[in-house]
């Protein structure tokens, strides 16, 4: 049961890596993090990368949890 639940983490910390970069790449232009002084509000793509993130994070810790628990 323990390599179940930690090949299950490993695949979903490798796509919430992934999902992570892909944000990463689609910010904005401003140079060496400077904030944006403008507000924009997540439309379209980045909005659903945005939601996939957490979902990926949340199950990431479930599963963390279940497997220190059940192991």
């Amino acid at each position: 049961m323990e390599t179940v639940f930690s090949i299950i983490l490993i695949i979903v910390a490798i796509t919430l890596i992934i999902v992570l970069l892909l944000q990463a790449r689609g910010s904005g232009s401003s140079l060496f993090g400077e904030a944006s002084s403008t507000f924009r509000s997540r439309r379209g793509v980045e909005q659903l990368l945005f939601r996939i993130t957490i979902v990926l994070a949340v199950i990431f810790v479930g599963v963390a949890i279940a497997n220190v628990r059940f192991s």
